[in-house]
């Protein structure tokens, strides 16, 4: 059985940091793509980011992301990592994980991605 555990959320205020981690079991985690998605109350879930499987490691982000979060993996661990840094409040969201073996074409988009997590909030207040 597949699971994903997301951790690491929390409250933080504007310009702080949160690491997220999102732990995998039950599948060949280096043969999975893992992306992060998050949904804020009243919006449609987004997409975050993502790495690709290990075999290419190539990571995506959405534009308003860029330059702030980093996503890294530990294979060894089955475990991705979303460090997100300079939070502003719309960033606030529960963030989720999820495992699947995307194209390049279809990294962004949910219906690429099998397994998900329970997702972890996030609220970034002053």
């Amino acid at each position: 059985q597949v699971q994903l555990v997301e951790s690491g959320g929390g409250v933080v205020k504007p310009g702080g940091s949160l690491r997220l981690s999102c732990q995998a079991s039950g599948l060949t985690f280096s043969q999975y793509g893992v992306g992060w998605f998050r949904q804020a109350p009243g919006k449609e879930r987004e997409f975050v980011g993502a790495v690709r499987q290990s075999a290419q490691n190539t990571k995506f982000y959405a534009d308003s992301v860029k330059g702030r979060f980093t996503i890294s993996r530990d294979n060894a661990k089955s475990t991705v990592y979303l460090q997100m840094n300079a939070l502003n409040p719309e960033d606030t969201a529960l963030y989720f994980c999820a495992a699947g073996r995307p194209i390049v074409g279809t990294i962004r988009t949910e219906t690429a991605y099998t397994f998900w997590g329970q997702g972890t909030q996030v609220t970034v207040s002053s």
